[in-house]
């Protein structure tokens, strides 16, 4: 059955979309994530819960640095690198591990690589990951199924402000698109309770990246995604049309900003709660092993009749 818009990203490739998602990045995570991910540390001021036991969500694009600042605000914590794909996991651990020799190895025996026991995990951090999902609502479900009562989830992804300058320069073209498009912060909220989360709070901002060459703007794009677009050019590029597409990159200076290439980037944060299992009302209840277990966990009321 084909998924509806609200249920994937509109016009995403997920054939496209899974052969990204297990390309590895190299030693360092993309710049602009690990920026996205410094501002949402920044949200975690204003949560009173000092989380034990949490997961980082597809770490080595969503920033090694970033987990580096986790564990420093949660030093005593346990932390599992999780993603869809365990070699990605564990390469990211033996990136933060480090050598037998470097003494941050020894200062962290609590790292941890691959999935974490279903309910046990307070926070679940995802960077910049959402967007480039081919199916968001069953990865939202596993985030969720992690998670314990009461935990909580922070994500960040691109909105549909993303690459607008490039989009309007490939419009003009009648090129196909440069990006699938990508998914509004009021669907996310939905998407949330769908999932099982409660009390989503949404929020977004711009962010305006200048380039003085479109060979720099170029390569920083390669770094950070692919065009996941299924009506994309087919097959590559050769080099004339290479030399055309820079020229179309030239029209995206602005004098305000020194004659450097624009491009804004929309990036959406969201955080939600993992509530309480909620008992259908009905003549018996029947209530799961793992479903009663969390109930315990957070004293909720086990009725015996309704």
């Amino acid at each position: 059955m084909a998924m509806s818009a609200p249920e994937r990203p509109p016009s995403l490739d997920p054939v496209a979309a899974q052969r990204w998602s297990m390309h590895s990045t190299g030693a360092a995570s993309p710049w602009l994530h690990e920026e996205v991910a410094s501002r949402m540390q920044e949200r975690l001021e204003f949560i009173k819960l000092q989380p034990t036991r949490w997961v980082h969500w597809g770490p080595l694009k969503g920033g090694l640095l970033a987990h580096e600042a986790l564990q420093k605000r949660y030093p005593q914590a346990q932390a599992w690198l999780s993603s869809e794909h365990p070699q990605q996991d564990l390469a990211a651990h033996s990136a933060l591990k480090g050598r037998w020799w470097q003494a941050k190895r020894w200062l962290r025996p609590s790292l941890r690589w691959g999935s974490p026991p279903d309910g046990q995990a307070q926070m679940l951090w995802a960077n910049m990951q959402l967007h480039n999902a081919a199916q968001p609502q069953n990865l939202l479900k596993t985030w969720h199924k992690a998670l314990a009562v009461d935990g909580f989830l922070m994500f960040s992804c691109l909105g549909p402000d993303t690459l607008r300058e490039l989009r309007d320069a490939y419009a003009q073209q009648s090129w196909p698109e440069p990006a699938h498009e990508f998914t509004d912060m009021h669907d996310w909220g939905d998407m949330l309770v769908e999932a099982g989360f409660a009390e989503p709070v949404m929020d977004m901002e711009r962010i305006t990246l200048t380039y003085e060459t479109p060979e720099r703007l170029l390569a920083e794009l390669r770094h950070w995604g692919r065009n996941l677009h299924v009506q994309r050019f087919a097959g590559l590029r050769g080099r004339r049309w290479l030399e055309q597409l820079k020229q179309v990159l030239m029209t995206l200076a602005r004098p305000e900003e020194g004659g450097r290439l624009t491009l804004s980037f929309e990036i959406v944060y969201g955080h939600a709660l993992k509530p309480s299992p909620r008992i259908p009302v009905s003549a018996q209840a029947a209530i799961g092993l793992d479903q009663m277990r969390q109930m315990l966990r957070s004293g909720a009321r086990i009725p015996d009749k309704v």
